[in-house]
């Protein structure tokens, strides 16, 4: 039996941290992490990133509580209605400016995947500018992939469930992960204007054949012929595959931010150096499969070896099976979870529903009162693959009953 909806759910460490946070917000259930980083002797509690995604969760809902320890290892947070960019609530013009600080290590992948999770329950339509000198747009080390990823691959799953309307995201700037790892100052805009009662329940039983591979590669600060070097070698391996295959070169100047150091006699310095790859390849039944490297912020790879790894890693996502990608499957079975009071189904890879991520994601849902999933063998002929079936919540909405 679960517990009341107001004492909090109890989980310990900051794994599944940003996960854990937008299912407490979408189902209203308060939550309370304990033994966060407790024995890291330079660095206890919350790092820069939970503390900025906190404060994006606080900005984008009404009436939420954040109480966190003197020491930072135990939070408690209290969700509250998801108001989106409603005046009053954070918004300045209908727009919410979200700055994230420097010592950012993780992507705006880290806060753009429970920010479109959480906008089509919201009140009103969400439209958030990230900026600051911590917003890297690229992938990153630390598992994020590039916001050319979740702009080409998360984004249009969102409209197997109904929502597909007045859905946007702009790169204004981009920024990776320079060297020592301190990179930032890009700029990244979301516009979520499709705010819906319920998703509808989802069927994607066949993922169906390549038919199509987009791409787009990306260099800041550094020649465009990287770009060309990087696209050659990746098209070498691909265009056996499909002959329908474009990859976009985008080319930028890399962004300054002030330098003390006594060396630098403008006060500036360039930033976020460095190029990566984003591929997304596209079924004939309309699945995605999704690809992302990145230059490490050391430096040192060709640019032949990182087109060649990203199509590789490409290759590798579609031989995993499904209908849905790793990084794509948390969306769409969360979605799912929210959905009206109906069975959906989805057809995923054994490698992909066995992994840590996914696992994990179910318990938690299950600790949120969530229905459990069920599992069967997919079609003759597909025995890498596995259907999961998910019983939707059913409640919606709870801002646009109110207004």
């Amino acid at each position: 039996m679960s517990d009341p909806p107001h004492i909090p759910i109890r989980f310990t460490t900051q794994k599944a941290f940003a996960s854990r946070l937008t299912l407490a917000t979408l189902t209203g259930r308060p939550i309370r992490i304990s033994q966060i980083r407790p024995s890291s002797p330079t660095n206890p509690g919350l790092a820069p990133h939970e503390i900025s995604l906190l404060r994006l969760l606080e900005a984008v809902t009404n009436g939420s509580t954040i109480t966190i320890s003197y020491t930072g290892t135990v939070l408690e947070y209290r969700p509250g209605l998801i108001t989106g960019s409603a005046p009053g609530s954070g918004a300045s013009g209908g727009v919410i400016q979200h700055e994230v600080a420097a010592g950012c290590a993780r992507g705006v992948s880290y806060f753009l995947i429970p920010l479109c999770l959480l906008a089509p329950f919201s009140k009103s339509p969400m439209n958030v500018t990230f900026t600051g000198p911590g917003v890297v747009t690229s992938a990153t080390p630390a598992g994020d992939i590039s916001a050319d990823s979740v702009r080409t691959a998360i984004l249009p799953l969102y409209s197997k469930f109904g929502i597909s309307n007045s859905i946007e995201l702009r790169i204004l700037r981009r920024s990776n992960l320079g060297p020592r790892g301190k990179g930032g100052a890009g700029e990244v805009q979301l516009v979520f204007g499709h705010q819906i009662r319920l998703p509808k329940t989802l069927h994607l039983l066949n993922p169906g054949r390549i038919k199509r591979i987009r791409g787009v590669a990306y260099c800041t600060g550094i020649p465009a012929s990287n770009n060309a070097r990087v696209i050659e070698a990746a098209r070498g391996i691909l265009n056996p595959m499909t002959a329908d295959t474009y990859v976009f070169s985008d080319v930028s100047s890399a962004p300054y931010l002030p330098n003390k150091e006594k060396t630098n006699t403008n006060g500036k310095a360039k930033n976020g150096i460095g190029f990566g790859l984003s591929l997304v390849a596209e079924s004939s039944t309309g699945c995605l499969y999704s690809a992302d490297v990145v230059s490490p912020p050391a430096g040192g790879v060709p640019p032949e070896d990182l087109g060649q790894q990203c199509a590789h890693q490409l290759l590798e996502t579609v031989a995993a099976g499904g209908t849905v990608s790793l990084v794509a499957a948390p969306t769409m079975l969360t979605l799912m979870a929210m959905s009206s009071e109906d069975v959906g189904r989805l057809q995923v890879g054994k490698d992909v529903i066995s992994t840590e991520q996914i696992i994990g994601l179910g318990r938690d849902m299950k600790a949120f009162g969530l229905r459990g999933w069920g599992f069967r063998e997919a079609a003759t002929g597909q025995e890498n693959d596995i259907v999961v079936s998910i019983v939707g919540r059913g409640d919606g909405n709870v801002g646009r009953k109110i207004s």
